[in-house]
């Protein structure tokens, strides 16, 4: 028979929970508070985030040639002027014929998705028109918006930095500066804070910056040889938008998983229209090799897993970065979801005990003969 509720233990039990009802209200209201603080302040915030990630590209050459004797400000002042060098000319040519050709990039994916929807209504699927007929128009209206912000994304570069002068400007002048001031800013910060924080802000910071830099950087370059095999195949078959094609695998890369099979999706879709579906089964089966070459061989050499990200809460980050803002919320989600694994990483090192030292065992005693 069960015994009745100790008055004592159930008080207990409901204080507890409305303690801690209460600081997780208090903490998702700072939250909130924060998230409307940042949006308010976009403008800033987007040139800055921007600033940073390209400082991460460029910061190795200037370290190089810090390490062989370059003023801080001549050897970012060179790799910034080389930055937009290579910028400009990728402007010239590649930006410009992918955005002439992105409409038809665009009506060539709409067209391969309506012959999949004509094969899977005949044999041997028979599916009937009235069960896909709604989700098919989502998913077309979807894409095809998605693929024209891709292009335009990847046309401008990062969003709103390079269509708006002043926006370019400040992320370009916050480069510099990160560039050439970047090692004195932590001793700055542990000057500026008081007690624990002195100690706490900055290891974070530092530990933020190198996730940071190892995911731009490998991704980079994971995403550039990508876009080069990838490409390659494509121009071999024959399928045309090879230069499109291969942009758009290049910009996605940099968001895990859900950016190479959209990718792919795409180049096949591509391949179905103009070439029909033989080619198609050999774009796939190029895809297929070429991503398993890069989860296999290409990433593992120069990525080794530093964001300690499972594969699920990836998706999540990625989704939820997505829903909420868009291109730009899927290309930021993940570097944001690592930035927060390394804080929680930190803390909860903080507040773990120490791992007492092991007692090594005592040697046998050896009889005496």
């Amino acid at each position: 028979m069960a015994g009745s509720l100790n008055p004592v233990k159930t008080r207990t039990a409901l204080r507890t929970s409305a303690r801690i009802s209460l600081e997780t209200l208090l903490v998702l209201l700072m939250t909130g508070v924060v998230l409307w603080i940042l949006g308010q302040m976009w403008s800033v915030i987007w040139p800055l985030v921007v600033a940073l990630l390209l400082t991460t590209l460029t910061w190795p050459p200037v370290r190089w040639l810090r390490k062989h004797g370059w003023k801080p400000a001549l050897a970012a002042a060179l790799v910034t002027v080389l930055f937009l060098l290579v910028l400009a000319g990728t402007v010239v040519l590649i930006a410009v014929p992918v955005a002439s050709q992105s409409p038809e990039l665009a009506s060539g994916v709409v067209d391969g998705i309506q012959h999949l929807r004509e094969w899977a209504s005949g044999p041997p699927l028979n599916i009937g028109d009235d069960q896909v007929t709604s989700a098919l128009d989502t998913a077309l209206d979807r894409i095809q918006n998605s693929v024209g912000d891709i292009v335009n994304y990847t046309v401008t570069g990062v969003s709103t930095v390079v269509n708006g002068l002043v926006t370019a400007i400040l992320a370009l002048f916050l480069m510099f500066f990160f560039l050439k001031d970047g090692p004195r800013f932590l001793p700055w910060l542990a000057r500026q804070l008081p007690g624990r924080l002195a100690v706490d802000v900055p290891t974070v910071a530092g530990r933020s910056w190198d996730t940071l830099g190892a995911f731009v950087r490998s991704q980079a370059f994971v995403g550039l040889l990508d876009a080069v095999f990838i490409g390659l195949g494509l121009w071999i078959v024959g399928v045309p938008l090879v230069l499109p094609l291969a942009v758009l695998t290049f910009v996605t890369a940099f968001v895990p998983i859900v950016g190479a099979l959209f990718a792919g999706f795409v180049a096949v879709l591509i391949a179905l229209v103009s070439n029909g579906w033989t080619d198609a089964l050999i774009v796939l089966a190029i895809i297929v090799a070429v991503q398993q070459l890069e989860g296999n061989v290409f990433q593992p050499m120069v990525q080794s897993r530093g964001l300690g990200l499972h594969a699920a809460v990836v998706l999540l980050a990625v989704t939820l970065g997505g829903s909420l803002a868009g291109i730009v919320g899927s290309l930021l989600a993940v570097p944001i979801a690592a930035l927060i694994a390394v804080f929680w990483i930190y803390v909860r090192e903080q507040l773990s005990d120490p791992v007492p030292d092991a007692v090594p065992d005592e040697p046998a005693e050896v009889p005496a003969d």
